[in-house]
C-alpha cells in the first residue's frame, strides 16, 4: 500500500492490508523457526572426558564394565553427547524426602490384613 492520507473511508481497506502483512510475516517466522535436523555427529574420548568429567582410564574403566554408552570401531571408542548426558541424568541420587516416600509406597503396597475369624 502506498503512502496516502488515511481517510475513514479507507480504514477497513487499510486494516485488510495490514492483516495480510502480519499472516506473512508470521509465515515467515515460521519457516525461520523451524530447527533443522541436526546431524548426531560421533565424539572421541578427550570430548568424552570433558563431558562426563573424568579421567581419560575411568572413561576406559566404564567402557569394559559396560556402564557408559559408548560404539566400537576397531582401536577406537565415540560417544555420542546426547547419550552420555543421558547416562548422567540416569545416575541422579534420590533425596532423602524422595525415598523416604518410596519406601512409604512400597510399605503400604505389602501390608498385609490380619483375615476375619470365622465361625467354625
Amino acid at each position: 500500500m502506498e503512502q496516502t492520507v488515511l481517510t475513514f473511508e479507507k480504514l477497513p481497506e487499510a486494516v485488510a492490508y495490514l492483516v495480510t502483512e502480519v499472516n506473512d510475516i508470521r509465515r515467515l517466522l515460521e519457516q525461520q523457526r523451524q530447527p533443522l535436523p541436526s546431524k548426531r555427529l560421533p565424539i572421541g574420548i578427550e570430548d568424552a572426558c570433558r563431558v562426563v568429567m573424568k579421567a581419560r582410564s575411568t572413561i576406559y574403566t566404564l567402557v569394559r564394565k559396560g556402564l557408559i554408552p559408548c560404539c566400537k570401531n576397531g582401536n577406537r571408542l565415540y560417544f555420542y553427547e546426547d547419550e552420555l548426558l543421558a547416562w548422567i541424568a540416569n545416575g541422579k541420587k534420590k533425596s532423602i524426602a524422595e525415598t523416604k516416600a518410596e519406601i512409604e509406597a512400597q510399605m503400604q503396597q505389602s501390608v498385609r490384613h490380619k483375615p476375619a475369624m470365622r465361625n467354625l
